[in-house]
């Protein structure tokens, strides 16, 4: 009953400390259970451990520039494999013969027996199909002929194309004028065949035989033998020898390792990483930490792209490289702030360097990435911007990667193409950014940037529906947006959110304009009929009526508050000392009935809106508007709304109430400006 007790009174601390160690564990179990290299290298720097003795024998293997260099030397000399048709031969002849009894009108004997040494003589050395492999060949490149599973090697001069055949045939028919020259050309014209075929199955399987034979290693290291001491450099033959011992080391005893002992070691550096975050959010962002939903966003993002790189790594999928994992910072920027996102991803990409190649190459390109794609999406207002931080991400990826090759190589010979396919993939993925801001405003209930720009619209179908219904009460609202976008940019806060939420408000006056002063152009009264106690009901009501209407109209829960909260729990004041005046003075007055339902604001943002929602609606009523009026107004309403604690929830402090008197104060003279009288 005690800790029944204890988990009742702190369900959201259990529930967060549970939430972690579920992340932790997903993210430990995904990460390979394998031992890692103990020394970190880098080519063109120092050897900063201890000197290091060969712990076995191991081969040195050899560098991808001189595997390909090899592999590029045998398909450069290599022969190519062509096959004899036998059966071609005969057909060839038999049906040239039945043709010339065909065609011959008279005595035929010699075209026959021409025709007859011809096909002998061409098919003894063969007719050759051309194709890429000897077309355009000089007359002395070689190729393998297979006969009868006999492989012969011949130069291109020996064998027959069409083409020199019939150069053989015209010549010698020149030296013999009593050939019928146009019947031999067309009998060899319509039945001539390639007899020598390029053997595809063969030439590739003597190609793999022959790339078989390079070997990957081209000395050997003996156990005992030193191979580096402390300080010396890291040259390129040095190098090589390191990461021979690497792979050979992972493959003798990193898979032989205890994975328990390797499980541990996982799951104390993932808690740290996590702790970071948890702990950047107590001492900075408590309110983010506080929020159920936005802690479990946090932990759920960074699982996910754990998650998709340690798949990538366990299945050799893709290149780790290729995923998108700036869409972290991106995501986490599109909801919550920019110190956030880059904690986030700062961490995240620390753990990732748990399980990735090169771990410091990685991780510092990521980070950098990360860094500059967050500078890049500072304001989400417009969808180009994600196609800007696109174009970001892949140059900084780009640049910080050539800086890198550089200072490891010392020239810009090894600079591989293929990391920049890879980051242009990487990159191009951030888009994926967009659907998936839209599927977590759905599944959190949160609110975006984009998505504050079209409620921001006053075409949107309930904004419509006030201009038309409430016209007084848009104007107030337009005027509201613009005071308190103004005063929450100078205190520091989302400008669109509290931009957004003033525009909507006022919208539960659309059930009963006519009993609001603004909307109110006949000169009719309708609350002259009521009592005070009546009308005050019904002016408090619009703050539940514009709840239940936007609700309706599918308005994101953050607005809503501030429907909610810009009365706060204030009084219907006018209708409140009508009720005094009129009262018995012995009978007790009801303040409860005059009370706006709550809660207080709780934001800066709810807070402003509520002090730009009274200044600007009391500005109205001033018969003489002047700066020391419209001075006067502002502290007045201001230091009344402190003085009733409607601000004690909103984390503003005194010099910031100062700047928004002052703000507010600017405005509204700005706003109700005198001109110069027009001549009629």
């Amino acid at each position: 009953m005690n800790l029944y007790d204890y988990i009742k009174h702190r369900y959201q601390i259990v529930y967060r400390i549970f939430l972690t160690l579920i992340c932790i564990s997903i993210i430990v179990s995904l990460f390979p259970k394998e031992g890692k290299f103990q020394y970190e290298f880098q080519k063109n720097k120092p050897w900063l451990h201890e000197d290091l003795i060969a712990p076995f024998d191991f081969a040195i293997n050899k560098s991808d520039e001189e595997l390909s260099q090899e592999k590029t030397d045998i398909l450069r000399n290599f022969k190519y494999y062509f096959k004899v048709d036998t059966k071609v031969y005969s057909t060839v002849k038999s049906k040239s013969i039945q043709q010339l009894k065909s065609d011959c009108i008279s005595n035929c004997k010699k075209e026959e027996l021409y025709l007859l040494q011809v096909l002998q003589d061409v098919y003894s050395k063969g007719i050759i199909t051309l194709n890429t492999y000897v077309e355009n060949k000089p007359a002395d490149y070689s190729i393998f002929i297979v006969k009868n599973n006999v492989a012969t090697f011949v130069s291109l001069r020996d064998v027959y194309t069409i083409k020199t055949v019939f150069e053989k045939v015209n010549a010698e028919l020149l030296l013999n004028p009593s050939l019928n020259k146009s019947l031999i050309v067309s009998i060899l014209e319509s039945n001539l065949q390639q007899n020598i075929i390029y053997d595809d199955a063969m030439t590739k399987k003597v190609q793999q035989s022959m790339l078989s034979t390079i070997s990957p290693s081209k000395d050997m290291k003996q156990r005992g033998q030193r191979i580096v001491s402390r300080g010396d450099m890291v040259d390129e033959e040095k190098f090589k020898v390191l990461s021979s011992l690497k792979k050979e080391y992972l493959l003798q005893i990193g898979g032989n390792v205890n994975q328990y002992y390797v499980w541990a070691g996982q799951f104390i550096l993932t808690f740290i990483c996590l702790m970071m975050v948890v702990l950047f959010l107590y001492n900075f962002r408590v309110e983010v930490l506080n929020d159920n939903y936005k802690f479990t966003f946090i932990l759920i993002t960074i699982t996910l792209i754990v998650a998709m790189a340690s798949i990538s790594y366990n299945f050799q999928i893709i290149s780790i490289y290729m995923l998108p994992f700036c869409l972290l910072p991106v995501l986490v920027r599109a909801f919550l702030d920019t110190r956030t996102a880059l904690f986030t991803h700062l961490s995240t990409m620390l753990m990732i360097g748990l399980v990735s190649p090169n771990p410091f190459e990685f991780v510092f390109i990521q980070i950098i990435g990360g860094i500059f794609a967050i500078f890049s999406i500072v304001d989400l207002r417009n969808r180009i911007r994600l196609f800007v931080s696109v174009a970001v991400i892949f140059g900084v990826y780009s640049m910080t990667y050539l800086g890198i090759q550089l200072i490891k190589e010392g020239r810009f010979n090894n600079f591989d193409i293929i990391y920049l396919e890879s980051f242009a993939i990487s990159a191009g993925l951030t888009l994926f950014a967009y659907p998936l801001i839209f599927i977590f405003e759905k599944i959190f209930g949160f609110i975006s940037d984009v998505s504050l720009m079209e409620l921001a619209d006053i075409n949107s179908p309930l904004l419509r529906e006030l201009g038309l219904k409430a016209p007084g009460t848009f104007q107030h609202s337009i005027q509201v947006a613009n005071l308190a976008e103004e005063a929450i940019i100078k205190i520091g806060g989302s400008s669109m959110l509290v931009r957004v939420g003033a525009l909507y408000h006022d919208v539960g006056k659309i059930s009963m304009p006519n009993y609001f002063i603004e909307n109110q152009f006949t000169g009719v009264n309708p609350h002259s009929e009521l009592s005070s106690t009546e009308s005050a009901n019904l002016v408090i009501s619009h703050v539940k009526q514009g709840i239940k209407l936007a609700k309706q109209y599918n308005i994101p829960e953050p607005i809503i508050d501030f429907i909610r909260t810009h009365h706060g729990t204030t009084k219907a004041e006018y209708f409140y000392k009508a009720y005094q005046q009129n009262a018995d003075s012995e009978e007790p007055i009801d303040e409860a009935a005059f009370k706006y339902p709550g809660p207080l604001p709780f934001s800066k943002e709810t807070a402003v809106l509520m002090m730009a929602d009274s200044v600007e609606a009391a500005s109205r009523s001033l018969k003489t508007v002047d700066a020391e009026n419209i001075n006067r107004l502002v502290d007045r309403i201001i230091d009344h709304q402190m003085e009733e604690n409607q601000f004690i929830n909103a984390p503003i402090t005194f010099k910031e109430f100062t700047e928004l008197k002052k703000i507010f104060k600017r405005k509204l003279i700005n706003i109700n400006h005198l001109r110069i009288e027009y001549p009629k």
